[in-house]
């Protein structure tokens, strides 16, 4: 009965060392794939002059029938 037991532990402590390595490499790829997933930096503010106005895309006319703008902007000044 002694080699039975012993045949037993053996197997669990192997689906135990094979259980925490997949876990260990289940995580490093984790890691991996979030960082991969992040944009590059360097990340900077776009500097505007808010004297200029902003170069817009001409707004189509629309139909006589419309009656109503097919587009609008909107800008956004910082007050002083």
């Amino acid at each position: 009965m002694g080699t039975v037991g012993e045949r037993r532990r053996t197997v669990w402590r192997r689906v135990v060392i094979a259980w925490a390595v997949v876990v260990a490499v289940a995580g490093g790829l984790t890691l991996w794939t979030q960082h991969a997933a992040e944009p590059r930096g360097p990340y900077v503010w776009e500097q505007t002059k808010p004297d200029e106005t902003p170069d817009l895309p001409p707004c189509p006319t629309p139909p006589e029938e419309a009656g109503a703008a097919a587009c609008a902007f909107g800008t956004w000044t910082r007050r002083s």
